[in-house]
């Protein structure tokens, strides 16, 4: 029994039975897990935070791996009677896709690349084409073949030399986001011995294919800090370090320009960026800095032609600015605007073209693709007539064409790559994602963007879809579904998956709220730091709006949000827990205070200009009285599924498990309260494309069983 120590006997009884025989529905009272209580007095600026759970950090204790294993039981317990129904979304949604898919072929220095999957299998295949499509096809990873004996496996950062012979990769198989390097020969096969451990996964070559440009972590707090100079055929211990970010609230990267002129190392932080450059061709020289970092002062760089193009919200430009200089006159002072700040459009990124500049703006929160040509002859936008759509330029990796490939796609609308003829005008859809089953017409749908009232007067913006033929009576389930942290923007996108939710009865909902850049920088500058709270009354208001308007009820409304959208989601219910009747909260981040103090946690201190630094007192006071951890309290909860990974390098497993045990030990109600811990995998779950399904599976059951729907 020593395994099983923390196990109540009603929770290992019950799960015997399962194994035993199917359950339609728990026919005893099961008892929840109770995570003993050992008081640590946490003390900062004179204030002292009570931590009966703060043991549940440290994954080497058997006690806390046992405990982990009581909730997954426990879990399995309370939802039995979904099991087969589970298993019943999993095949639905996996027989949407098209197993044997692949990619859109792009071409780059003579070969055609494509990624291709086979039916029954997991993971991608990597394969290309020399000169035409018609050509022999080399494979050059099978990953289902590299995958097999591990639990998790994920393959990334390939790059391939110049001459075509030879191509780098980093593999990890803990979801730890700590990847080994290892180099490939094309011709031969061969992977060679050398292993460059603890990495990005990224790598660059240089023009001589012999020298490898990479980024190391640090082993503790897994910053990357360290740019390093591999020689192929030698040992990696002998490897030179050429560039170490002292800096712990930034993070460093390495890179090769488009152009092919020069290898760039990237220095960045939440407020600013500093770059240096070296030409490919000389790889054993030394970097120089493009231009030295100033706090707040944030640009990036692209080379074309004898100039560099810099975006940059230099002289105050909030929302980005492109300016040009000179490939030898590379500081500040030689920058010259090109497209001059605007107050109303967001300027996010760039490609360049022989003939064509093509720029990616956000304007009243729609993405927008502009088209200039470089003789002043053509400058125009790319047509879209919906409000919740995305559109994103993709795989463009030579300056000599007239062909942009850029994708797009809309909440009913499957995602598509389309070549479009910059010169002429003239659109080629190379594919559309198929939806298989027969039983998808995007005509059933009905998509529209809402906008809700902010307790401070602000219109937020909700992009909304649903089947057709609801009445707005406030009996609808409703998921809404929010994130607003790093800027980052979760535009309107199309899912086979979350047919299962629309097509039995479910209004799905994207809330853009504050803390990302729907509507511009501002809308980020608004979100975070000493305004952070507004992320969170945002995603309330937003859901009063859609209660008033009667889309749902709270009898029917649940949320969602993972990482910092599950930091959203401890927040609402402190604040607003009378609005869902369900949550859904994955890989959480809702410990803020505690993690926020330990610098060596991965991340933390570039975290900073995020949250703010908690070691200054008036941070310290602010996030504490947003944290959901520290604000939990006796009253009434809803339904809430916590979902963690036990190797998360981003938020550690401990944050969700804490946040549970003292949920559990303080509410008032009898809802579910859920703690399922994925004891392979990392913050991003499963690794296979369908072990990932699974899992969404088992969030959609969990919302279904709440409203009594079965099947």
């Amino acid at each position: 029994m020593k395994k099983y120590a923390f196990l109540s006997i009603a929770s290992l009884i019950f799960a015997a039975s399962i194994n035993a025989q199917e359950i339609s529905k728990p026919n005893m009272k099961i008892t929840p897990p109770k995570a003993q209580k050992i008081q640590k007095q946490l003390t900062a600026h004179g204030d002292v935070r009570i931590d009966e759970f703060y043991w549940l950090n440290n994954p080497e204790d058997e006690k806390v791996i046992d405990y982990l294993k009581e909730e997954n039981l426990y879990y399995e317990s309370m939802t039995a009677h979904t099991k087969k129904f589970k298993e019943d979304l999993f095949e639905e949604m996996k027989a949407r896709i098209k197993e044997n898919d692949q990619s859109v072929p792009y071409k780059l220095n003579g070969y055609f690349y494509i990624t291709r999957f086979e039916t029954g299998k997991d993971y991608p295949i990597y394969t290309r084409k020399k000169g035409s499509l018609h050509a022999k096809e080399e494979i050059l990873f099978d990953v289902n073949e590299m995958a097999k004996g591990h639990s998790y496996y994920n393959l990334t950062g390939l790059n391939v030399s110049e001459d075509n012979k030879l191509i780098s990769f980093g593999v990890d198989t803990l979801s730890r986001r700590k990847y080994d390097i290892y180099i490939k020969n094309l011709e031969t096969g061969e992977i060679y011995p050398e292993r460059i451990p603890l990495t990005t996964g990224s790598a660059t070559w240089d023009s001589n294919n012999s020298v490898l440009f990479y980024t190391r972590k640090d082993e503790k707090t897994l910053r990357a800090d360290r740019i390093y100079r591999h020689t192929l055929g030698t040992d990696p211990i002998t490897d030179e370090l050429i560039f170490t970010e002292e800096d712990e609230t930034f993070g460093t990267y390495v890179y090769k320009t488009k152009s092919k002129k020069f290898i760039v190392i990237g220095s960045y932080s939440t407020l600013t960026s500093e770059y240096r450059v070296l030409e490919a061709n000389n790889p054993t020289g030394d970097f120089r800095i493009f231009q030295p970092r100033e706090r707040g002062l944030e640009y990036s760089i692209s080379h074309f032609g004898d100039n560099w193009y810099v975006l940059t919200n230099k002289d105050n430009a909030l929302n980005f600015k492109l300016m040009k200089t000179a490939e030898g006159a590379t500081t500040q002072e030689n920058w010259v605007d090109m497209i001059p700040h605007r107050n109303n459009v967001l300027l996010e990124d760039i490609d360049i073209f022989k003939d064509f500049l093509v720029v990616s703006e956000r304007n009243n929160g729609l993405t927008q693709i502009r088209i200039k040509k470089w003789d002043g002859n053509a400058d125009y936008y790319l047509p879209f007539d919906n409000e919740t759509y995305t559109a994103h330029t993709t795989q463009n990796p030579e300056f000599d064409t007239k062909i942009l490939r850029y994708g797009y796609n809309s909440l009913n609308t499957p995602a598509s790559v389309i070549d479009f003829n910059m010169e002429t005008k003239e659109k080629t859809v190379l594919k559309e994602t198929e939806v298989l089953g027969g039983k998808f017409d995007k005509n059933n749908y009905e998509t529209e963007r809402l906008w809700a009232n902010a307790t401070d007067g602000t219109k937020i913006p909700m992009s909304v879809i649903y089947r057709k033929g609801i009445k707005k009576d406030g009996k609808n389930p409703l998921l809404i579904y929010g994130y607003g942290s790093y800027g980052a923007t979760v535009d309107p996108y199309f899912s086979s998956v979350r047919l299962s939710l629309l097509d039995r009865g479910f209004i799905y909902v994207i809330a853009h709220i504050r803390g990302g850049e729907y509507m511009g920088r501002q809308w980020y500058e608004d979100g975070k730091l000493l305004k952070k709270k507004n992320t969170f009354t945002d995603f309330i208001d937003a859901s009063k709006y859609l209660i008033e308007q009667g889309y749902t009820s709270p009898e029917h409304l649940y949320a969602s949000g993972g990482s910092a959208g599950g930091l959203l989601m401890g927040a609402i219910v402190n604040i607003a827990p009378e609005l869902y009747n369900g949550i859904i909260a994955s890989v959480p981040f809702v410990d803020v205070v505690t993690t926020m103090l330990d610098d060596s946690i991965p991340l933390t201190t570039g975290e900073y200009d995020e949250w703010g630094n908690p070691n200054d007192p008036e941070y310290y006071n602010y996030m504490k009285s947003y944290s959901p951890y520290d604000n939990v309290q006796a009253r009434n909860y809803p339904n809430i599924l916590v979902t963690t990974g036990l190797h998360d390098s981003q938020v550690q497993y401990w944050e969700p498990a804490k946040w549970v045990a003292r949920i559990r030990d303080k509410k008032t109600d009898s809802n579910q309260l859920l703690l399922q811990t994925n004891m392979d995998a990392g913050h991003g779950g499963a690794s296979g494309r369908f072990e990932a399904l699974k899992e969404v599976a088992m969030d959609y059951a969990f919302l279904l069983d709440l409203e009594g729907i079965t099947e």
